[in-house]
């Protein structure tokens, strides 16, 4: 019973979708979308309220955690100069230099490190992962893991350094 729904859907896991349909959970629809906003607010600097609006007719909007989806999406982009001054000084190239994806994913990310701590980090990080293993370019996962990694000692250091090497 551990196994429940395993052999549904072995195939859709390791397939990376971007409309966010198939076996992705609520929350990890709501990250997505979440990611595409943040997208492009960077990209296009469109209003907040008009990108949450087209993302809402997206098929995977129906399936996400619509709460979740506003708080990453507003969030992220409310608190951008925090979040950035929390992302810099782990990065090896300057924030202006990160892929635009990148950039969107450490920011949604390093908001839920910042603003929801019910939210363990491991999970946070392994979300980011994940999204950027579908999103991102090839190794931009284990960039985004290294960075949100080192983040996360800082925002969380009780809970980091509490389940680190030991």
């Amino acid at each position: 019973m551990d196994q429940a729904g395993a052999g549904d859907t072995p195939k859709l896991r390791g397939a990376p979708t971007r409309s966010g349909v198939g076996s992705r959970s609520a929350r990890r629809r709501a990250r997505e979308l979440a990611l595409q906003g943040v997208y492009q607010w960077l990209v296009a600097k469109q209003d907040v309220g008009l990108i949450a609006a087209h993302l809402a007719e997206s098929p995977a909007y129906e399936k996400a955690d619509k709460e979740h989806f506003s708080a990453l999406l507003r969030g992220s982009i409310g608190q951008v100069e925090t979040l950035q001054a929390a992302i810099a000084p782990h990065l090896d190239r300057g924030i202006d230099e990160l892929s635009p994806v990148e950039h969107a994913l450490l920011l949604t990310a390093t908001y839920e490190l910042s603003n929801r701590a019910e939210i363990p980090y491991r999970v946070v990080i392994n979300e980011a992962v994940e999204i950027a293993k579908t999103f991102g370019g090839t190794d931009g996962y284990k960039f985004v893991n290294g960075v949100l990694d080192r983040v996360a000692g800082r925002l969380r250091p009780l809970e980091a350094t509490g389940t680190r090497g030991g």
